[in-house]
């Protein structure tokens, strides 16, 4: 059937294609051709500068990340959808932060694993296009795979980047996953979105290790997000002190954007919280064993840094925190831990907590 569409009836799958994608619980859907020439200059000088940090995969597909017909052949076109997750029930982000004894977690991970609700709704919109227009050529993809999911939401009309680099939307702020269907269908393309940023720099002023380094240029060596997340090993001594009690992600240039008064909280229950991580104390999650935290994080993103980044990253906080018997007594219980890295941090948490 592909074949024979052509003009309107392909305007009308486009506009089936939104609807069907709002059924699945996508706050926006929208529809890009392929050429990402002036992105693509942005992403190799960000390359070039290094500010991938240890994240090679950024640069071992090369030019495939910027060109969507070298990654699958024969796309034409590339669907991208919006999802929000932040969590109607949390804890006020704000007030954790603030308690410098509890554990702050980016909104995005406290409930299941993002990558699995949005492939499996992505799949099904796929498939649901097959059925009305005939088989299709396309795939999938949710945050794994070399793709420029902002910079091709931005050309399907979801949002604009921000100084942050994340997508901004004017109604639903900067709270949401994107995924993305990579189809061989002639679609017709929606209109990019302008920028409504303005002279504001709250996101850059505002994050704790200056990681944006300009507007809409980030230095992931000195993200929380990749220092919490990515980086494998020793996190920095200069930036400990800095990251407060942010153990896994970060979420400062969100909460301070204007734009997030319009965010809209999740409507699947996949996002809501889970084993209370909104505001749980830093001691409690230290306590976790190897068993624990692979037990009690199946089905979240958090499992994939594994538990001795889990420890590492709470050891950072603790040495934080203010000086307390409890702390320095939970510190010192893993002083003896198997893993040097979780060691190091322990040891250099402990002195903190004795200098302060």
């Amino acid at each position: 059937m592909i074949g024979f569409m052509h003009g309107t009836a392909l305007a009308q799958l486009a506009q089936q294609i939104k609807q069907w994608g709002r059924e699945l619980g996508f706050a926006g859907v929208g529809i890009a051709d392929c050429d990402l020439s002036v992105a693509e200059t942005g992403l190799l000088a960000w390359l070039d500068q290094g500010f991938h940090g240890e994240m090679d995969y950024m640069a071992a597909h090369g030019v495939k990340r910027s060109r969507p017909a070298e990654l699958v052949p024969g796309t034409l076109r590339i669907i991208s959808a919006r999802l929000d997750y932040l969590p109607p029930m949390a804890a006020d982000p704000h007030a954790v932060m603030a308690d410098a004894d509890a554990a702050y977690l980016a909104r995005y991970a406290l409930g299941r694993d993002y990558h699995k609700v949005l492939r499996n709704r992505l799949q099904k919109l796929a498939e649901r296009i097959s059925a009305e227009a005939g088989a299709h050529h396309f795939r999938v993809f949710t945050d794994s795979a070399p793709v420029l999911e902002v910079a091709l939401a931005e050309k399907s009309g979801l949002g604009w980047r921000g100084k942050h680099t994340l997508l901004l939307n004017r109604q639903h702020g900067s709270w949401f996953f994107l995924g993305e269907i990579y189809t061989d269908l002639p679609l017709p393309v929606d209109a990019p979105e302008t920028s409504h940023c303005g002279s504001c720099q709250a996101c850059i002023d505002v994050c704790p290790t200056r990681a944006i380094v300009a507007p809409y240029s980030l230095d992931a060596r000195r993200c929380i997000s990749y220092l919490t997340i990515e980086l494998k090993g020793s996190i920095p001594l200069e930036l400990r002190p800095l990251m407060g009690n942010r153990i896994y992600g970060c979420d400062d240039c969100q909460l301070v954007c204007p734009w997030n008064r319009f965010a809209q909280t999740a409507a699947l229950a996949d996002f809501e919280v889970r084993n209370g991580l909104d505001s749980a104390r830093l001691i409690d999650l230290f306590a976790w064993s190897d068993a624990d935290f692979n037990d009690r994080l199946a089905g979240s993103p958090i499992r994939r840094i594994g538990h001795e980044r889990w420890l590492r990253n709470i050891a950072v906080a603790l040495g934080n925190a203010p000086p307390a018997p409890a702390i320095a007594a939970a510190l010192g219980a893993r002083l003896a831990h198997p893993s040097a890295l979780v060691r190091e941090h322990v040891t250099w948490a402990l002195a903190r907590q004795q200098e302060s």
